[in-house]
């Protein structure tokens, strides 16, 4: 006999079930949006996952189709000419947490930038009134496809294509913005588009940042215990990323000078990305394993034209090969020293302050605690 695959009120159910089970879900509210919104009503014909270094992607006719949609991975829906993914639906974990850590309530008007798919916004409209829900994207194709959506279930929220960066003014100011894309620095614009009082969720850089606005519109709060990582912003629709494999291709055989260095903590760990992130923001990183399978660190300065190449020849011991008028390792090397120094503290323990103006400071435990200015991203 034949068992019947699963219903779609099903696999949403026992999404629901485990996003609870795994503490993103917290709250009635919000179970219910992720137990009614159907995740496969915002997903094109074809989408892509990637996992373990792979990519799979799937068609309409695929059988695994509905439970992959409703398993835990992130969706990606859009590439570039590069093959550099540019829209994606986020994985129901991450998008769960954020949304939970919006403390929303039934009167707030709640800004949403980065559209995509229009999925999150779809579960903003079913946890609020859609008159209360804003959204914005860059690309005004994917506007168009996400209202199609979104207006299919009976929502008409407020979406516009632009530059989220700078926020959605004529519609400010708003009680809540979440952030579905990665930036570098918290725009200024987010911050006083959100009244006193009010709370910015955003990735920013590896972290998820939980801001509060101040009657200045300075913004200050913790990270997230988890590291995560968006698309980050774009500034066109049509921009074209550098791929990975051509940066590869060209730092595997660049020359330079060389020593040998003692590296202080894992490159590739959660922390030691994290900070890299906020205090080299401008900075390209990637690794891969040589023909003698060691792992090679790479660090590439777009602007100054600097790199380093650090050739793991132990779990401590590495060849340096760089060269460039910055120093990109020895700033490395200095704040890792620094986190090891203070005890190796978890992400959570790190926070960030952003003044009206602009300015980010990140901080360890209190504003008043150490601290580190950020420089421009």
């Amino acid at each position: 006999m034949t068992t019947a695959p699963p219903s779609t009120a099903d696999l949403r159910r026992i999404m629901v079930e485990r996003l609870t089970s795994q503490g993103a879900l917290r709250t009635e509210g919000w179970r219910s949006a992720f137990a009614e919104i159907p995740r496969e009503a915002f997903v094109p014909g074809q989408f892509t996952v990637r996992s373990q270094g792979r990519k799979h992607t799937y068609t309409e006719d695929d059988p695994n189709r509905l439970p992959v949609i409703y398993s835990d991975a992130s969706l990606l829906t859009q590439f570039d000419a590069a093959g550099t993914a540019t829209s994606s639906s986020t994985q129901p974990w991450l998008m769960a947490n954020m949304l939970e850590s919006l403390d929303v309530e039934p009167h707030h008007k709640v800004l949403e930038v980065g559209l995509g798919t229009g999925y999150n916004a779809a579960l903003l409209c079913h946890r609020l009134h859609p008159d209360r829900v804003f959204s914005i994207d860059i690309d005004p194709e994917l506007v168009r496809a996400a209202a199609t959506r979104v207006h299919g279930l009976g929502y008409s929220p407020t979406m516009a294509a632009g530059d989220g960066r700078e926020g959605l003014p004529t519609h400010a100011p708003y009680d809540r913005l979440i952030a579905t894309f990665g930036v570098g620095r918290i725009p200024a614009a987010w911050c006083q588009q959100v009244r006193p009082g009010g709370l910015i969720v955003a990735n920013v850089g590896l972290g998820i940042a939980r801001l509060v606005v101040a009657k200045d519109h300075t913004a200050q709060g913790l990270f997230h215990a988890y590291p995560a990582s968006f698309m980050t912003a774009r500034d066109a629709p049509d921009v074209v990323s550098t791929t990975a494999q051509q940066l590869t291709a060209e730092l595997t055989t660049a020359q330079g000078k060389d020593r040998t260095i003692q590296v202080p903590a894992h490159l590739t760990g959660d922390i030691p990305q994290f900070l890299s992130a906020l205090l080299q923001p401008s900075v390209v990183n990637f690794s891969y394993a040589d023909s003698l399978m060691r792992q090679v660190h790479c660090i590439y300065d777009p602007a100054s034209q600097s790199w380093a190449r650090i050739t793991m020849l132990d779990v401590r011991l590495a060849r340096l090969d760089y060269d460039g008028p910055r120093d990109l390792w020895g700033e490395r090397a200095a704040f890792l020293n620094e986190w090891v120094e203070q005890g190796r503290p978890a992400l959570d323990r790190y926070g960030l302050t952003v003044t009206s103006e602009g300015d980010h400071t990140l901080w360890l435990d209190s504003p008043t605690g150490p601290s580190w200015p950020l420089p421009s991203a």
